[in-house]
């Protein structure tokens, strides 16, 4: 740490910017082959699930699908519909993109490996992604037709709805933590997989097994919100074909549309990274064998790639919710049970400590 610090302090200011700009490139490069694999991974296992082959045919296995999707979209024409709000309709993918991308500043994916370690990461990761929620909004209104409009409507109030529950989920870990820091958040779960806090079965203080049922089911609670927030199946009502031809998206297309896509499934990258740093230990191994024979971000990667894999099997085997029944479940069901749960955390916490004491 003392080396660590000393380079830092080395540094003349052009060179620790021009750093942090190559760190920042380098970041964003490794999130855009992820996005790639993702979205590939997607559509295999949806045809795997429905016993079809996938993409086959560019490159080795369709691996070379996705990249040749994205230079499609590049190189197709960009349509700007006619009484739109050019400026704000160019805008709004835009700020879905960067807003994606501005949330993954504060993920710690190793020890050490993370581009802003502060503080108030949690609050961060909650206030960029409630920002998010302007680009499709002003996207919908922008491209001056009803049903991109009424995608747009649909879309703010679920993404709304859902992030009140999940703010509350996270606040359940917070307070077990006693941080707002997602470092020592990850920090508080190591020693093996009954120190995570989907499960919290840390035998040596048994009293910590009476909240193993409400930290498990923040845990469940937190996957389906997940879903929610990032417009996945079955809670895709913002999109739905059958209903409003494809959404608040369907006047985009080449690189504008290309970037809601990108967006999304940033977004999807960055859920599963929070719920693996909030419920399932980060980057420590499921059994503490005192030292590690994988490196940290192995493990982090592998549970991503886990939930990511959850994702898509709700995606190819789950029907879609009616859009009255998807409202319902976030104000009736989950936010009145999110609630419940914090009260009962807060409780234990004020009476036998946070789970570091």
């Amino acid at each position: 740490m003392f080396e660590l610090i000393q380079f830092w302090s080395n540094l003349s200011p052009l060179a620790w910017f021009g750093w942090k700009i190559a760190q920042v490139l380098a970041f964003v490069l490794v999130l855009a082959l992820l996005v790639a694999a993702l979205v590939l991974a997607d559509r295999k296992i949806w045809a795997a699930a429905q016993m079809r082959r996938g993409p086959n045919v560019v490159g080795v296995f369709g691996l070379l699908q996705t990249i040749a999707d994205a230079l499609k979209f590049f190189f197709k024409e960009l349509i700007v519909p006619s009484g739109s709000d050019k400026f704000l309709f160019i805008a709004a993918p835009v700020i879905t993109l960067v807003m994606a991308f501005l949330a993954w500043a504060v993920i710690p994916v190793a020890p050490g490996w993370v581009m802003s370690d502060i503080n108030v990461g949690v609050l961060y990761v909650l206030a960029i992604s409630s920002l998010g929620v302007y680009g499709i909004i002003i996207g919908g209104w922008a491209s001056n037709s009803k049903y991109p409009f009424m995608g747009a409507l649909r879309s703010a109030a679920q993404m709304i709805s859902y992030e009140v529950s999940i703010g509350f989920i996270i606040l359940t870990v917070a307070a077990l933590v006693g941080s707002l820091n997602l470092t020592e958040i990850v920090a508080a779960q190591e020693g093996g997989f009954w120190n995570w806090h989907m499960f919290y079965l840390n035998f040596s203080n048994p009293v910590h097994l009476l909240l193993f049922p409400v930290m498990f089911y923040m845990g469940i609670l937190f996957f389906i919100s997940a879903l929610a927030e990032t417009n996945r199946p079955p809670f895709d009502l913002p999109e739905a074909e059958s209903e409003l031809v494809a959404g608040y998206q369907v006047e985009y297309s080449s690189t504008p549309f290309l970037m809601y896509f990108f967006g999304e499934y940033v977004n999807i990258m960055l859920l599963c990274g929070m719920m693996t740093i909030l419920f399932l230990g980060g980057w420590h191994a499921p059994i503490d064998l005192g030292f590690q024979f994988l490196p940290p971000v192995f493990w982090f990667f592998l549970k991503c790639s886990f939930l990511f894999f959850l994702f898509a099997m709700v995606k190819a085997i789950v029907p879609r919710y009616r859009y009255d029944q998807l409202m319902r479940l976030g104000w009736k069901v989950f936010l009145p049970t999110a609630l419940v749960s914090i009260m009962i955390v807060l409780t234990f916490v004020n009476f036998f400590g946070t789970g570091a004491t």
